[in-house]
């Protein structure tokens, strides 16, 4: 998949491998390669890139996604979406909030919840002003949209409307806020439980660092894709 005459700039480093955005002539893509990847979780960092390829081609053909150009079992390559992340952005437009929303939808439409959405990050305020999602590496895909599904994609939504209260409380309906103050089981043990278990394995084993509601960083890199 790599080009001698490809520019390569890395965004993101860690025991799981390494993200990069590369220049191939005219065509500007994402590439997640494995092969760096610590050899004991170099397993678990294929299955996500795996999973990611999934969930990007059941997603081919939305706008505002990254469309999956090739996964070879170890480097997934897939087109580059151009923007600001959510917490660099500040998106404090109504509408940029309705087109996520109707984002969020196009994404449940094909049977797919993101399950990452309360990462700043993982949004985009892209170049035209629309709105982006990036990182399907833990996403939910469904035949059946059943209540599990249904709930996944629930959270979905309200993970956005607590960015939407950061960024634009104003604009939060009734509606919006009574979702907001309901949180389903999931999201309720979550918290209490597998949140503090999440931080503690990120910190103290992969050198990631929890901002409290941004993305979980990686200290000897600056960015993320």
């Amino acid at each position: 998949m790599q080009d001698s005459e490809e520019q390569r700039e890395l965004l993101k480093a860690d025991t799981f491998g390494h993200i990069e955005r590369v220049q191939r002539g005219d065509v500007r893509f994402v590439r997640r390669d494995t092969r760096s990847a610590h050899w004991l979780l170099r397993w678990a960092a294929r299955f996500a890139a795996r999973h990611e390829a999934r969930g990007l081609e059941r997603v081919r053909g939305v706008e505002g996604v990254p469309q999956l150009i090739a996964f070879d079992g170890a480097v997934l390559e897939r087109s580059y979406l151009d923007g600001k992340p959510m917490q660099d952005a500040q998106p404090r437009d109504p509408k940029w909030f309705r087109d996520a929303h109707r984002l969020v939808k196009a994404l449940r439409a094909r049977g797919l919840a993101h399950n990452d959405l309360a990462k700043e990050p993982n949004w985009l305020v892209r170049g035209d002003g629309r709105p982006g999602l990036v990182d399907f590496q833990i996403c939910w895909i469904s035949r059946r949209r059943g209540a599990w599904f249904r709930m996944l994609a629930r959270e979905d939504v309200r993970h956005l409307l607590k960015h939407k209260r950061t960024y634009c409380p104003d604009a939060l309906t009734p509606v919006e806020r009574r979702l907001l103050a309901r949180r389903s089981w999931l999201a309720r043990a979550w918290k209490a439980t597998g949140k503090r278990v999440y931080k503690f394995i990120a910190r103290r084993w992969f050198g990631y660092w929890d901002d409290d509601g941004g993305a979980l960083r990686v200290r000897r890199t600056p960015r993320d894709p």
